[in-house]
């Protein structure tokens, strides 16, 4: 079976562009926050991050810590079926019971990989970023409630790898590249 490969970390940290770095060596991506996207769309909210996490904890309140986790599982095995060389990556791990999900479902064949970057550099990167901008007020905010409110932080610490992003782009390429060299 491929290896499941999720990725974890907090906002501003680098977990978009590890999934599309990893994408590029023929893995699928599977990203949990099209979930989000899709509720915001389906009740017709504003986009912005005030409407993504009302809709994250609401949907997380209402189905169970799991949720995502749970609606994903289809998504992510048809993908495992269509990348049997390789494998799939799960962009956005967020809760210990997505966590404890997946890894009663893939077993030995998940590995997370845990993105981390300073609050500093996080908060500059989602203020500068030309979508779904986050001034640095609501970034610190957003830190607050995820671990608080989302269970991120069991997942950052239980990782299998974990990846300091405070360079490059090359930088993280190259760390990137590294992990995926130890998993394979």
């Amino acid at each position: 079976m491929p290896k499941v490969l999720a990725i974890v970390g907090m906002p501003g940290s680098g977990k978009s562009a590890v999934s599309r770095h990893i994408k590029k060596t023929g893995y699928a991506v599977v990203r949990l926050g099209d979930l989000v996207d899709a509720e915001i769309e389906k009740q017709d909210l504003r986009s912005g991050e005030d409407s993504e996490r009302r809709v994250r904890e609401s949907l997380r309140k209402e189905h169970g810590m799991d949720v995502f986790a749970r609606l994903s599982k289809g998504r992510i095995d048809s993908a495992i079926e269509k990348h049997e060389n390789t494998g799939v990556v799960i962009d956005g791990l967020y809760s210990m019971q997505e966590y404890d999900f997946f890894k009663k479902a893939y077993g030995d064949d998940l590995q997370v990989i845990a993105i981390y970057a300073s609050p500093k550099t996080r908060h500059a990167r989602l203020a500068s970023r030309n979508v779904r901008v986050i001034p640095p007020r609501k970034s610190l905010e957003r830190d607050y409630a995820e671990i608080k409110n989302l269970n991120k932080g069991g997942p950052i610490a239980l990782a299998d790898y974990t990846i300091i992003n405070e360079g490059t782009t090359r930088e993280l390429c190259s760390a990137i590249d590294a992990v995926i060299r130890k998993i394979e």
